[in-house]
């Protein structure tokens, strides 16, 4: 996946889907982001009716707010760094168990200029803690600073389409 194939109408058509199958399955989604600074929940509250499948968000940009808010673990953190799949994994489970959803939907990463904790520009943790499981993805994107949020919008909704056809048959 790069950053340049991903576009506008690729996220709509995503979200559209995950929001017709949650709203199907009577299951909600949370959000817990950090490279991404809101565009996810943004994608997955452009469809009206989405107060029946969308709880709500975190965007925790700072390390210390994935601590606070998500319950992220000091100790991995401090291990890990914010760019991480355990990261990832821990933020999506965090704030599934605490907005109260089925689905905790995370992303962190690297958009750029700079790297950013030893991970280069482009490195992308997504996580979705579902019923059961939770599935973590790491992803090398290309492409310019938005490319980069872009893609990882996309490729997080992909993440949650595969974890709801696995749970929700």
């Amino acid at each position: 996946m790069t950053g340049a194939t991903t576009s506008a109408d690729e996220s709509a058509e995503l979200a559209a889907w995950c929001h017709e199958r949650l709203l199907a399955a009577g299951r909600t989604v949370a959000t817990a982001e950090s490279l991404t600074g809101g565009l996810l929940g943004a994608a997955l509250t452009a469809r009206a009716g989405s107060s029946r499948i969308y709880r709500g968000g975190v965007v925790a940009y700072a390390s210390d707010l994935k601590v606070s808010l998500l319950g992220v673990s000091a100790a991995e953190l401090e291990r890990h760094g914010p760019v991480h799949p355990r990261t990832a994994q821990a933020m999506a489970v965090g704030v599934r168990d605490r907005l109260g959803a089925t689905y905790g939907l995370a992303t962190t990463g690297v958009a750029g200029p700079e790297p950013h904790g030893g991970q280069p520009v482009g490195t992308v943790d997504l996580a979705c803690a579902g019923p059961g499981e939770t599935v973590v993805r790491r992803y090398q994107l290309s492409g310019d600073r938005q490319a980069v949020r872009r893609a990882a919008v996309v490729a997080a909704l992909e993440l949650l389409r595969e974890v709801l056809i696995r749970t929700t048959g």
